[in-house]
Order: C-alpha cells, then structure tokens, then sequence
C-alpha cells in the first residue's frame, strides 16, 4: 500500500474514533517501527490488552508493527496529524528538532538503567512540554540496552583505540570516535559482517541485540559492557484524541501506561540479560571496562555533554543539574 492510501485509510479511521463521544466504544489504531518479536511491540501488545481489559472493551488499540502502517520516520506526524491517535517512536529521532529530544543519547552521560531512570526523571517534564506544544501527549518510555562496544582484540587501555577503525552510523558516533582517537567510517547495520570480515573496520559500539541478532562472535572476539547510552522509545497519543475519552477511559490509559513503562524497564533488562548471554554462548569474551579506559570514557562524557550543552542552553543545564541532583539523592 502506497503511504498516500495508507494515510486515507487511517485518516477514515482516525475521524471514526476520534469522533467517537465519551460514553461509546472506541478502536484506535497504533503504529509501532519494529517487529512482533521485539519486547518493546511485545510489551505495547500487553498494554492493549490490558487496556482494552481495563474499559471492558471500550477501548480497543489494534498495534499495527513493523511499520507496516505508517513508516517510522511517519509516526510521529500521523499522530499529530489524527491520523491515528497514538504511535511509539524512537525519541533521540526528534533530537534535529529540539536537543531535548537527545539528552538520552550523549554517550557515557547515563551508562546504567539507574543514570538513565535518573536523566528521564529528570528530562521527562522538558519533553512533554514540548511535545504538548505540538498537540501530542506523552504516555511512557522504555530504554533499549546500552550500547556498548565490539573489538576484534582486547582492550584495557584507551591508547589501544587510537588509529582504529570505528564503525560510525550518526554524528553522535562519528564525534565519539574522533575522542576515542579512532577513524569513524560509516556502515550500515546490514553491512556490519561484511566491514569487519573484510577489515574495513575493527571495532564498534551497539546493543547487545544488534550483536546478538547479527551473531557478532563470527566477527569479533570481546564484548565491553559499557552501556555508553540507553536510548529510549516513546509512546504519544493526540491530546484531542485523549481528551475526547471519558474521565475513567483517561484514567485507565494513564494507569495502564505507568504499568507499561514500569513493564518495559523490567523487559529491557532482561533482554540485555538474555543477548549478552547469547554474545557469551557464540564464544565472545565478555568484561567490564578497565579503569583506565572508564575514566577516559568519562571524560568522554563529560565533552560531549558539553558539546550538547552548547545547543541546549539553559533549558539543557536545567536538565543536567536535576540528572546529578537525582543520582546525589
């Protein structure tokens, strides 16, 4: 289906449910970037359930996955646009509109699921009042593992980074390994097999999924635990959409949401759990940084989380001082 008769369809769709007054049964439809087997579409499907449950029916979300109704880089204007009502997005993608929309993704700045509970506690009033600006009404986020790095060889010491090729897929990795000292060279994930067979590059940084799902131990030998970042998943629903419901189908969303999220946290670890497993299984070494290389990814850190200072402003300083007054508490 092209995106033009996809974009009829849901907007038939979207002006039914919209439409719909408070007392009447409604049926809202959700697109979603990723696959049925990935926990976070996993985890979006227990929500609906849930919901659905929750409102005895009233409140029917059919997910639509692997962006099979709208693309990814669609979602978020669909539901600004109410051609659906609600929709899950990467954050860091908004991040060319507003740095706000980043601060998730500065490398080394929140390197565990504690920092990085932390920055959303600290970030999340910031995001949703820009994201309300624009119609739209954050619901939950849950983070992806942390990224964290790939070497063909071991390495404790961060000098042994220098002059190696650092596979880049953003401006985010490409300044990260220009500081390590590394040659950035773009690959795409598909490709990610293929440049390191062939030498192109030798060392990266992802999730343990992606390197689990691409069998990293055919191309790699040691897997560093850094969780350099946790980027995180947004859902948004239409705030007209969300307001035409009753008090109690709102309060059942809200509710069904911090349940989802709180879920989400809970699965994601997990999954980090179960893929690094898989990394060790495939035969790769798996360690914790050395001292040596966790200052120097700190220092790291603290650069470029001044770099995105020098975008954000005041509103990013605000940001950052409620992050470290949290982790103080």
């Amino acid at each position: 289906m092209s995106i033009i008769s996809r974009q009829m369809v849901a907007a038939s769709v979207a002006a039914v449910a919209l439409g719909a007054g408070p007392g009447l049964a409604q049926n809202w439809d959700m697109p979603t970037p990723y696959g049925d087997a990935i926990f976070h579409t996993q985890n979006i499907m227990q929500f609906a359930d849930d919901l659905r449950d929750a409102t005895d029916g009233e409140l029917d979300i059919t997910v639509h996955s692997a962006n099979s109704l709208f693309g990814h880089a669609e979602i978020k204007d669909a539901v600004r646009q109410q051609l659906v009502p609600i929709g899950e997005i990467l954050l860091s993608r908004m991040a060319n509109e507003d740095p706000v929309f980043g601060v998730d993704s500065i490398p080394f700045l929140a390197s565990s699921y504690a920092e990085a509970e932390a920055l959303w506690e600290a970030s999340r009033p910031a995001v949703e009042e820009k994201l309300a600006a624009q119609g739209l009404t954050v619901l939950y986020a849950v983070p992806w593992p942390g990224q964290s790095l790939y070497l063909r060889e071991e390495v404790t010491d961060p000098a042994q980074m220098e002059g190696l090729s650092f596979r880049a897929y953003n401006v985010a990795t490409e300044r990260l390994a220009e500081l390590l000292g590394a040659n950035p060279t773009q690959v795409e994930e598909g490709d990610i097999p293929t440049a390191f067979s062939t030498g192109r590059v030798e060392a990266m940084i992802t999730s343990p999924s992606t390197g689990a799902n691409a069998k990293a131990w055919d191309f790699v030998s040691h897997y560093i635990d850094t969780q350099a970042w946790l980027p995180k998943n947004i859902v948004l629903v239409n705030t007209d959409a969300f307001n035409a419901l009753s008090d109690d189908k709102q309060a059942a969303v809200m509710d069904m949401a911090a349940e989802a999220e709180a879920r989400g946290w809970e699965m994601s670890k997990a999954e980090t759990e179960e893929k690094i497993a898989a990394l060790e299984e495939g035969g790769m070494q798996i360690s914790q940084p050395s001292n040596a290389l966790s200052e120097r990814l700190a220092e790291i850190g603290e650069t470029m989380t001044d770099e995105w200072l020098e975008e954000a402003g005041d509103e990013g300083q605000a940001i950052i001082d409620a992050y470290r007054e949290n982790l103080d508490n």
